[in-house]
């Protein structure tokens, strides 16, 4: 082999185990079937702008929750849709928003609410067990029902093309900060958006949603309102707990939705872990390029050294990829399909947001 084939190979084994430490682990909220004793009256702030044919699974799932301490408020933000007429059949009360936009809807919900404790949920969220909410709360209330507690979904995927989520779901939970190996020493970089838990005095201490309006990353912005208070942040995965589906009107909204939010957000990525996303990144396509060209030019040593690496890459990319969605394994042996498709919508992304400054997302027009 060239010193250049050592080389590249040599820096691809060291961005395999640079993703180990950069994405160490991902908790979850401890599961349990104790009595929901001694938790506080809940308000349920779903937003929802024409959620028709998505938000039913929460609301049936939120029906059969054994703990049941809680009202449900549905904000219709400016639905087109029978939104409103499937969230009453539910027993769901329904509160109208303007059009406004999610975090004006989430404070509209805040404001009208009567727990002393707020859930603010994404429409296409849903409950996994019956014990979700309370081990929820459970969780909440042994950190000392402080700050926000947040978590990220179970991505649950039916159609092949939704697959090509698998590297944006990473990276979006790596980018959080707190799941390295060193755990929270670095800030986090907000909170995630579906699911957020907190008490109804720290989320108006902080301004709430009232206080973030207009920012396209409402989740990471209400984050840093609360740690401007000297509230917690905790971000925690949600297998076993919760789980979502994507953009499942297709290809399209898929692309809408993550070009919408990855530029931003990476903003708010610390850099130490963003360079090791980078690396490790990196690593993919070197990984896959080496392989081709150890092939193409039939060396059996580096055939044999670079087929390693693949498939190194490829069971981590899987395990990585299966702690926050149930995505299959057949799709991992062209995990490089899924790095390109990533690297193009983050490029696509970041000039819609830093040369003109405007994302589409559900029919409007989003100055960024």
């Amino acid at each position: 082999m060239t010193a250049l084939e050592v080389m590249n190979l040599a820096i691809g084994f060291v961005a395999v185990m640079i993703g180990v430490l950069m994405f160490w682990s991902l908790p979850v909220p401890v599961s349990s079937s104790r009595p929901a004793t001694g938790l506080p009256f809940l308000s349920i702030i779903i937003p929802a702008r024409n959620e028709e044919s998505r938000i039913s699974p929460l609301l049936q799932s939120l029906q059969e929750q054994r703990f049941r301490q809680f009202e449900i408020l549905v904000v219709d933000d400016d639905s087109s849709d029978n939104t409103a007429a499937v969230a009453k059949s539910y027993g769901a009360k329904v509160l109208q928003n303007a059009g406004a936009g999610k975090s004006s809807a989430c404070w509209h919900g805040a404001d009208q609410a009567k727990g002393s404790w707020l859930l603010f949920l994404d429409a296409d969220t849903r409950f996994t067990s019956v014990d979700g909410l309370s081990n929820l709360l459970h969780f909440y209330q042994g950190k000392g029902a402080k700050g926000i507690t947040a978590l990220q979904p179970f991505h649950t995927v039916e159609r092949l093309y939704e697959h090509i989520s698998v590297v944006f779901n990473i990276i979006v939970v790596v980018g959080m900060n707190l799941f390295t190996v060193w755990g929270p020493r670095f800030k986090t970089a907000g909170s995630f958006g579906p699911c957020i838990l907190c008490n109804r005095d720290d989320y108006f201490l902080s301004g709430g949603h009232k206080k973030i309006e207009g920012a396209i990353m409402d989740d990471l912005a209400l984050g840093e309102a609360f740690l401007e208070h000297d509230l917690p942040v905790r971000c925690l995965g949600g297998k076993g707990i919760m789980s979502l589906r994507m953009y499942p009107e297709g290809v399209g909204s898929l692309i809408e939705g993550w070009c919408k939010s990855f530029a931003v957000g990476s903003k708010s990525t610390h850099p130490v872990i963003m360079l090791m996303v980078i690396f490790w990144i990196s690593g993919s396509f070197i990984a896959a390029g080496a392989l081709i060209s150890s092939i193409t030019e039939w060396n059996p040593a580096a055939i044999m050294f670079s087929g390693i690496l693949y498939i190194l890459y490829m069971i981590q990319t899987a395990w990585f990829a299966r702690r926050v969605g149930n995505f299959r394994w057949a799709v991992f042996p062209f995990y490089p399909i899924l790095f390109l498709f990533f690297a193009g919508i983050y490029l696509y992304s970041f000039i819609r947001v830093n040369i003109f400054h405007s994302v589409n997302w559900k029919g409007r027009k989003i100055k960024v």
